[in-house]
Order: C-alpha cells, then structure tokens, then sequence
C-alpha cells in the first residue's frame, strides 16, 4: 500500500491533537466517520448488488467503534435503510461520545436488541449487510469469549456482504495478525488513514476492499502524528 499508515498510538494521538488542541469536540469525529462510513458502505453495497441495500444488521461492541456504528445506523435510516441494531453491551455500560450517539438513535425509535451472545432472533433479521462494529485500533491480545462468539456467528452468516468498521474484529490494528478467528470483511472503512497492520501479509485476506474515510481533520495531520517515528523514546 502506498498511502500513509498510522499505529494504534498514532491514532490515538490524532484524535488528541483534534480534540485538545484544534477543538473538535470527539463526537464530531466520530459523527464524520460514521457519515463518511455509511456513504462507503452504500457505495459498495450499489456496486455488489446492483441497487441500494434495503436491510442492514450493525452489530455494536462498547466503545467508539461500536458508536461508529449508531451513527451509521442513523444515516442508513434516514436513506430508507431498515435497520436492525444489535449492542453486544447494555445501553447503561456506554460512556462518551458512544452514549450520545446510540441515545439518538433510541430517540430514533430504532431497533436495538442488546445481546452479550448471538441469538438467533438476531440471526433470522440480518439482511443483505452485516455490519462489524465491535472492537475498533484499541482491541489486541485474545478475543473475550463473548467477542469470539460473535465472530463465529458472523463468519457464519449467509449474508451478500460482510463490512467491518475502521478493521476487522480480531485483527490487530499494529501488526496485522488475526487471532485464530477474526472476522472476514469485504470492505473495510477505515477512519482517517490506513491502520500500520493492513500491509501485513494475510490481513488482505480479513480486509477485503479498504477504503479510508476523512473525520474531518487536515490531512496534514497524519503526517504530523507519524513524524515521530522510529526518534528515541518516540
């Protein structure tokens, strides 16, 4: 790949620079991501089938990626995309920016099963896309039980598509290595640049397509967080 990559730290230290010092509160990142993820995903999915999706599964893990997730849940239900929601945490464990975003879609009236495991009333709704919101740059080491459970349950999935949210749960954002299961996607958006991992050997095989979505921070950003690389104590 040739465009530019960034580590689990260097993400983490974008968002940082956004936040703290540009002034961008974290929930309009991740209501830029969720946007520009959603017109990827239809995109795509216009590609794939043919036509706009009709029904879309989303399911949401506890954290920002999951809240990537309720934002685009929303921008699918504002396109007419019926969509059912799935949080593999109870609503009252969410914090942040990911509260907020999952608050308005209950506001919404739109459909959130909470289940820590698949069921299979989860299984029997998915549509033409699944959508994997679960783990985001931040997961590494082994998948929970619950975690793992649910990649099974997605992997087995007949569904036309499977896309993963900024990288597929189960992948390792900084070296690329898959747990001994982690979730096939066939498109990937990722979040303001391509994660250090993707180039390694065999991630391609979880990745499918990548596409990098904006967050609304200056490209000059990405290269500004990666000049630290390889300086002593960097």
């Amino acid at each position: 790949m040739d465009e530019p990559t960034l580590s689990r730290d260097e993400v983490r230290e974008l968002d940082r620079i956004a936040i703290e010092e540009l002034g961008i509160p974290g929930v309009v990142l991740m209501e830029n991501a969720g946007r520009g993820a959603a017109q990827a995903i239809v995109a795509f999915a216009r590609e794939r089938l043919g036509r706009s999706p009709t029904r879309a599964t989303i399911v949401c893990g506890g954290g920002n990626n999951g809240g990537d997730g309720y934002v685009i849940a929303r921008h699918f239900a504002i396109r007419g995309i019926q969509v059912q929601l799935v949080s593999s945490v109870d609503g009252a464990a969410l914090r942040g920016d990911a509260k907020v975003m999952r608050t308005i879609c209950e506001r919404m009236g739109l459909s959130i099963v909470t289940a820590r495991e698949p069921s299979t009333e989860v299984r029997a709704s998915v549509g033409e896309l699944v959508i994997d919101a679960l783990l985001g740059t931040g997961f590494r080491g082994e998948l929970s039980r619950e975690a793992l459970a649910w990649v099974r349950a997605l992997e087995a999935l007949r569904t036309p598509l499977k896309i993963a949210v900024d990288l597929p749960t189960g992948l390792d954002a900084d070296t690329g290595r898959p747990c001994p299961e982690a979730f096939h996607a066939q498109l990937t958006t990722t979040f303001a640049a391509q994660k250090q991992g993707f180039d390694a050997p065999g991630a391609a095989a979880f990745l499918g397509r990548v596409v990098v979505v904006p967050i609304g921070t200056p490209p000059s950003l990405v290269d500004r967080v990666r000049e630290k690389r390889g300086r002593p104590g960097a």
